[in-house]
């Protein structure tokens, strides 16, 4: 086993992308132990075989569809007439947008790429200083994954068995927390700085409500899918993709064969880099647990107390921390065998189990050293990294507090969906 560590240790340490590293180690593991050669094909494909899993290459679709079809562009204008009248009206539109479009994507990365872009040409155009306008991009397209759909946790209802529609509706509340209190910290900032903000015309909003409706309407029809029971999550991503590919190609017609080409091929991309990290995590996963390294790790955090409130903060911390190194789905897949019991064991809900888990996860997207979203906005924004590492600080504190309020007070993620879904 010390060889199977060392392989993972040194492949991630040298630059390996880190779906290679885990099925490399994994792969030296299983030869290591002389587990049937059979073995590793059989998991790694077991891994990625769920209907459920669909949802995730379709969801990507979508995102790239919208940001290809300049929906997002009519949604973060939409959100400029509704919010920009406030102190720092811009950075309280990227807010409010990143909030429509993660009903949309569900990912993170697209939020930071496609509305990124906008959001930041708009800003730092009307007067707002460069690493401000990162730091809110960067930090706002957290909500993303958070606000239903969402793609981690959709891997985390595969792995748990837990209702993913249960888990979408469970981000609703979290999710609007999250830009709520992102707005609290934009308006003090905005005060303090002298940002500047536009004026408010009912005309003008009225106007651009209806020029961006049919974009605004997308997390209203999933949402009400969820709740009334007319599709599966699997079914909402095929609809999302349907429904963006009409707006973008007869509605307003913005997208033409060539850039229907890339979104294909870019969603490709994105979506086999993440079934193969889940995939090559599920044969790592399996030799973890069959050599009982995953009880030795969960029997240490319960040695450490038995409180579930001090079991939680020490899963926050150790998240965190991973989430500072690597991707969602690589630690969703490698950690929830280690985690799951140990929240079975003090009895915790598994729905606002797995908010916690996946709000640690998406905080870690957007942390120093290497959160993909960082990379996306520095590029966007042609900003350098250390520039960027500290103006988008002060950033976190308001996600730390959300995290930490639905850690504590499981209602705020359960309340919703037990109230609304019953199966």
């Amino acid at each position: 086993m010390i060889a199977f560590f060392v392989v993972f240790v040194i492949l991630l340490v040298i630059g390996v992308p880190i779906s290679i590293s885990i099925g490399a180690s994994a792969v030296v593991g299983c030869l290591w132990l002389d587990y049937p050669l059979m073995v590793i094909g059989q998991k790694m494909v077991s891994g990625i075989d769920s209907f459920l899993l669909i949802a995730i290459p379709l969801f990507v679709l979508a995102g790239n569809l919208m940001n290809a079809g300049k929906i997002t562009e009519r949604i973060f204008n939409f959100a400029k007439e509704l919010v920009g009248w406030v102190p720092g009206g811009l950075g309280h539109a990227n807010v409010v947008a990143s909030i429509i479009f993660a009903g949309m994507s569900g990912s993170a990365a697209a939020d930071a790429g496609g509305l990124g872009t906008i959001e930041m040409e708009a800003m730092t155009t009307n007067g707002y200083d460069k690493e401000f306008s990162a730091g809110i991009t960067v930090t706002s397209s957290v909500i993303g994954p958070i606000f239903p759909p969402s793609i981690p946790l959709i891997i985390y209802g595969s792995i748990a068995s837990v209702s993913v529609s249960q888990l979408f509706m469970g981000g609703v509340v979290p999710g609007l927390l999250m830009g709520l209190a992102l707005m609290i910290l934009v308006f003090i900032m905005a005060l303090k700085r002298g940002y500047p903000r536009t004026s408010f015309h009912v005309l003008a909003l009225i106007k651009q409500f209806f020029a961006s409706i049919l974009s605004i309407i997308t997390p209203l029809i999933i949402l009400s899918g969820f709740t009334l029971g007319w599709f599966t999550p699997t079914e909402a991503s095929s609809i999302a993709v349907g429904y963006a590919l009409v707006i973008a190609v007869v509605v307003y017609r913005n997208m033409d064969w060539k850039s229907f080409k890339k979104c294909l091929l870019d969603s490709a991309l994105t979506s086999a880099n993440t079934l193969f990290i889940i995939g090559s995590s599920t044969l790592f996963s399996y030799v973890l647990i069959r050599e009982g390294i995953s009880t030795q790790i969960a029997q240490f955090i319960l040695e450490i107390s038995s409180n579930p409130h001090v079991c939680l903060l020490v899963i926050n911390v150790l998240l965190l921390i991973l989430g500072m190194f690597m991707e969602p789905g690589a630690i969703l897949t490698l950690m929830l065998p280690v985690l799951i019991p140990i929240a079975q064991g003090l009895s915790l809900d598994m729905v606002h189990f797995g908010l916690v888990i996946v709000l640690n996860l998406m905080i870690g997207q957007v942390t120093p050293p290497f959160g993909v979203c960082l990379f996306i906005v520095a590029d966007v924004a042609k900003l350098e990294l250390n520039k960027l590492y500290r103006s988008m600080l002060p950033f976190l504190i308001p996600l730390v507090i959300v995290l930490f309020l639905i850690t504590y007070v499981p209602e705020i993620v359960t309340w919703l969906p037990y109230s609304l879904i019953t199966k």
